[in-house]
């Protein structure tokens, strides 16, 4: 599974905002500290706050505030808002389901909703502040020998 950049854009404006507790971060800032371009930015600010995530603070000194607490926010339902589904393929997708003509008779397909199925269970018990109480992955962690080779690729 790869999230697209509005998904990634969308977690990285949630926890910059998670960040800053109970005060605001406009526009401006959530683009600039979060490396996202402030149109697409606004797009997705709009998403959130209908989805009950943010709420936007008007006036000068306003900005973004998270509308529900970060440990209500689970990463599982970010990403199905934004990309629709979790699984790789979707033959084995609930929201997104689409028959193939191999089901009957297709050996991988189980692999596939076994990961599905752990994938949904993590991202469902993620949230916001579960994220924000570790610390963030080190470029040399992605590459520990143990999981170069196609291991953990």
């Amino acid at each position: 599974m790869k999230v697209s950049k509005k998904t990634d854009y969308a977690l990285r404006a949630l926890f910059a905002i998670a960040e800053q507790k109970n005060s605001s971060i406009s526009i401006r800032e959530l683009s600039e500290s979060t490396d996202v371009p402030r149109r697409f930015l606004e797009n997705i600010m709009l998403e959130m706050n209908k989805a009950g995530w943010v709420s936007s603070i008007p006036g000068r000194y306003g900005g973004y505030v998270l509308a529900k607490a970060s440990n209500e926010i689970t990463l599982g339902e970010v990403i199905r808002h934004f990309e629709g589904m979790i699984a790789m393929i979707s033959c084995v997708s609930v929201s997104n389901y689409e028959p193939c003509s191999q089901e009957s008779k297709c050996y991988f397909r189980r692999v596939f909703l076994n990961i599905r199925n752990l994938t949904a269970q993590i991202l469902d018990k993620t949230t916001i502040a579960s994220c924000l109480m570790q610390e963030p992955i080190k470029k040399e962690d992605i590459f520990k020998e143990e999981f170069v080779g196609g291991l953990g690729i």
